[in-house]
């Protein structure tokens, strides 16, 4: 089945069904109102939304809509706890190759992960505020799993069994603040702002043969600017699969329903061609993209986002269909589009008053 989440005013949002095809939404009130409801009590709720979801799908639900994801919330508006794992490590060697540097061993065992702020999640087509240009501001295109209760010390397997529900993520980055908190050795804080996830998180079930040992084996698309700029196979490799993300995170500590384990950013390996290494799947990163540029040129050439930019995260389905709806944002300053909007009134103000007047 397919959730979202719905703007009414509140903190946590409307719970509501969404069809197969993303077309239409059913409120689930008389089921349950939030998500995190839902996963507190999965094996008695999600049935019966299940039953819901059903009927929608075959025209039977009596009160469905149309459904809009710009009023979507994120599916968990806020939640007890966003890890962020590094689970492709092209990523990581690109990274640090653009460095010369080597890969430390451990990095091939033991996953690396970062716990994000998770009180203030964004929507898939709310925009992106950041304080400045200067920050570096980048999209990470990203697959996520929410959780149900995982005991302390599963094993990977066993971990599988707690994953609930598959969404994608944009893990907005600010590039230039990252190396001055990591330098303290105490990881990500202000250079992590707030999270957007797809419109609607789905079950595994809704994804098909493309689910397979523990990892979302589609092509993760990035529009920057409505130009595509990557098309990143998330499964092949993906290094460390979802059920090894939650075992790390339940390493010494239990993991609790609504929790959400994210992937990293999805990478792929580049291939030799004439000599010459090249990356035609493109990236799911700016930072990546930069890191080609070093390794092939010297040096970056291309710049991170600036207000105005858009990023579109999207996955289809085998049936070439879209899976989870599509993060679709802009990036804006503090109060940048109210800014924006009031000088245009006032633009519209004085040429109406020109006009009355008679004035060329």
């Amino acid at each position: 089945m397919k959730l979202a989440t719905l703007k009414d005013g509140s903190r946590d949002g409307q719970l509501v069904v969404v069809s197969r095809d993303l077309t239409l939404a059913h409120y689930a009130t008389g089921i349950a109102s939030r998500l995190q409801q839902v996963l507190d009590d999965w094996g008695f709720l999600s049935p019966q939304l299940q039953d819901l979801y059903d009927e929608l799908n075959t025209g039977r639900a009596r009160h469905a809509f149309p459904f809009d994801p710009a009023q979507c919330m994120a599916p968990l508006p806020r939640a007890y706890q966003w890890a962020d794992g590094s689970a492709y490590l092209n990523h990581v060697e690109l990274v640090r190759k653009a460095r010369n540097a080597e890969v430390p061993e451990s990095f091939y065992t033991d996953p690396l992960m970062y716990q994000g702020g998770s009180d203030d999640f964004i929507g898939p087509m709310d925009d992106v505020v950041v304080p400045s240009e200067s920050m570096g501001i980048d999209f990470e295109a990203e697959i996520a799993v929410v959780t149900g209760d995982v005991r302390m010390g599963v094993t990977p397997e066993q971990a599988l069994d707690g994953i609930r529900l598959v969404m994608l993520v944009n893990d907005v980055s600010l590039r230039n603040l990252i190396p001055a908190e990591l330098a303290k050795g105490f990881g990500f804080f202000q250079s992590k702002p707030a999270t957007a996830f797809s419109p609607v998180a789905v079950t595994l079930d809704e994804l098909g043969e493309a689910w397979r040992e523990g990892r979302v084996h589609l092509p993760l698309q990035s529009s920057w600017n409505g130009r595509k700029v990557g098309l990143c196979d998330a499964g092949d490799e993906m290094t460390f699969h979802f059920g090894q993300l939650i075992a790390h995170v339940a390493k010494t500590r239990n993991v609790r329903a609504g929790s959400i384990v994210g992937s990293g950013t999805v990478s792929n390996k580049g291939v030799e061609k004439n000599g010459r290494m090249e990356w035609p799947k493109g990236y799911s990163c700016i930072a990546e993209k930069r890191c080609i540029e070093t390794i092939q040129d010297g040096q970056p050439s291309t710049d991170f986002m600036r207000y105005g930019d858009t990023i579109r995260i999207e996955m289809k389905g085998l049936d070439g269909r879209s899976l989870f709806g599509a993060i679709d944002q802009e990036i804006v300053a503090p109060g940048g589009r109210e800014r924006a909007a009031a000088a245009a009134a006032a633009t519209s103000a004085l040429k109406a008053q020109a006009d009355a007047a008679g004035e060329p």
